[in-house]
């Protein structure tokens, strides 16, 4: 067993070398000097780190700065960068209709992604497993890369998680089957393992890539079949006690709202009750669509090409959201609502609409109001960008497992 000093030393080593690795993460290209005013740390021990993680697999020894054209007097410095193929992670969207698996290497390049549409009523808890099981094993066959490269999976999903990655159980049925045992699943097959609330990876997909970017208080706001939300204030993810800081039961409270049911679902049922009624224009698309297509994207194309029944529901969304959000805004005073999810590419005359509703419901100044520049796959994304944050915290006690170099486009 080490003696008190050589434990201390290893520690004081493994503390460096997470630091040189922590700040290749963040970094392109960089020479030991980059390294030196990074850490602070002696020219000796970054040099020695550098050697020893490119040893290790973790980082990658580029030509020097001479070869490069980037230096012309003197020793030439030597560069290196974080090696994107020392292994790969897996983000999972397991949401209620379908299961999307993403694969990537460490610096988030996307290398493969399958789907794999699922029954929503279905009430046995292994058909999930096993359908998120092969989904994410096409999504690596695709990517070519083999299971031991996996250094993380997390998995999104309907329903708040607690720090185990478990769902409640009881009154709410629906949350369990949304998450049923993902956690020990992958954990028993070795697997460094999150099990998260979907929209709570939507929001640290905003902040990563997308529309939370540069905002320290914002709300990623699920707008689909329901209303979820992911909170981040003051630049931190807001999960509460349980997990379920964003599921929005509340809503059931809020005058002219009334429940959780989304963008998506409204739409869908109220274009098919006006429909029903007969009071709408034969040669509307509310009436000539096929009503197993009758939802969102119609009535929201329709309204943006002038159709006036469907802009009559649209101007009864925004109502609805605008409510919504300015609940949100007053309990949080967030910079930004990011309305989020499939509906967010259509969006462009809804949100207008709900902004200047926005401004007669709130303390100016109201919260910006805008749509995600992802769509569906926003929860997938926010998967990947959670399991290498979780690589990243954890790297000085993981082994790199190589991948492939190449990416593959889709």
């Amino acid at each position: 067993m080490p003696e008190p000093d050589e434990k201390t030393a290893f520690s004081q080593k493994r503390a460096n070398a997470a630091a040189v690795l922590d700040y290749a993460w963040g970094t392109t290209a960089f020479t030991a000097s980059d390294a030196i005013a990074a850490t602070g740390l002696t020219r000796s021990t970054v040099i020695a780190l550098c050697d020893e993680l490119v040893e290790r697999g973790w980082l990658r020894e580029l030509p020097n700065a001479r070869a490069a054209g980037e230096y012309r007097k003197g020793r030439p410095a030597r560069r290196y960068e974080l090696r994107a193929s020392a292994g790969a992670v897996v983000g999972v969207d397991a949401g209620q209709h379908c299961i999307t698996a993403t694969v990537a290497d460490l610096r988030g390049n996307a290398l493969g992604r399958t789907y794999t549409e699922i029954d929503p009523d279905g009430r046995a808890d292994a058909e999930r497993v096993q359908t998120a099981d092969a989904t994410i094993a096409k999504a690596l066959e695709l990517a070519g890369v083999p299971k031991d490269s996996v250094l993380c999976v997390a998995v999104g999903v309907p329903a708040p998680t607690d720090l185990d990655g478990n769902s409640p159980e009881g009154e709410y049925e629906y949350w369990s089957r949304m998450n049923p045992g993902y956690a020990a699943h992958f954990r028993e097959h070795g697997l460094l393992t999150e099990i998260e609330n979907d929209a709570n990876l939507a929001a640290l997909a905003e902040g990563a890539l997308g529309a939370g970017v540069g905002v320290s208080s914002y709300i990623a706001l699920m707008a689909g079949e329901r209303f979820g939300a992911g909170y981040v204030v003051d630049g931190h993810l807001v999960r509460g006690k349980r997990g379920a800081a964003g599921e929005l039961r509340l809503l059931s409270l809020v005058e002219g709202v009334g429940s959780t049911h989304g963008i998506g679902a409204l739409l869908r049922q109220w274009a098919l009750e006006l429909r029903a009624s007969g009071t709408v224009d034969t040669e509307s698309p509310i009436m000539k669509a096929p009503k197993a297509r009758l939802g969102a994207e119609v009535v929201l194309n329709a309204a943006a090409d002038g159709d006036r029944a469907a802009l009559a529901l649209v101007d009864r969304m925004a109502e609805r959201l605008a409510r919504i959000c300015a609940v949100l805004a007053g309990l949080l005073d967030v910079e930004r609502i990011i309305v989020s999810g499939a509906v967010a590419p259509s969006l462009d005359l809804l949100l207008p609409r709900t902004a200047a509703r926005l401004d007669d419901l709130t303390h100016p100044p109201a919260p910006e109001l805008v749509a995600s520049p992802f769509d569906g796959g926003v929860v997938s994304i926010g998967a990947v960008v959670r399991a290498l944050e979780i690589v990243r915290t954890n790297a000085s006690t993981l082994g790199p497992a190589p991948i492939r170099e190449q990416t593959i486009p889709f």
